[in-house]
């Protein structure tokens, strides 16, 4: 083995081991407090959704939200709107909608919210909603 090809080996085998520890690190830099998240979704949520399995609202349970496909809460009518969006609710989709007026999210949609603009509230309601399961 020349030792060009060596260095060149070292060199590419550092920079993939940087890139991936900065993919690992990176989604935990940006978790938030699952304890603050819980008073958001008091004060942002809790009037029309619940974290209970089953309870539904005004908006359906946000139990096991994280993961779930849109539109699939047991015993609640969604919209077509929301429906025939057919995504799933990863913590990026939820970070996208939950950031912005619902009804520009998801036009036809009956969700009456304007969208959460402080990073920090987000990140902590979305830790909180991972913990719904």
């Amino acid at each position: 083995m020349s030792q060009r090809f060596l260095r060149r080996w070292l060199r590419g085998s550092a920079v993939a081991g940087l890139l991936l520890g900065w993919t690992l690190a990176s989604p935990m830099l940006r978790a938030g407090d699952a304890g603050a998240g819980a008073d958001v979704f008091k004060s942002e949520c809790a009037e029309c959704h619940s974290p209970k399995q089953g309870k539904n609202k005004k908006g359906p349970s946000l139990f096991g939200i994280v993961g779930r496909p849109a539109g699939t809460a047991p015993n609640y009518k969604y919209t077509d709107a929301l429906t025939q969006g057919k995504w799933i609710w990863t913590t990026d989709k939820l970070h996208w909608y939950l950031s912005q007026p619902a009804r520009k999210a998801n036009p036809g949609t009956r969700m009456k919210y304007d969208g959460l603009d402080d990073p920090k509230q987000l990140d902590d309601l979305l830790t909180y909603l991972g913990t719904l399961h």
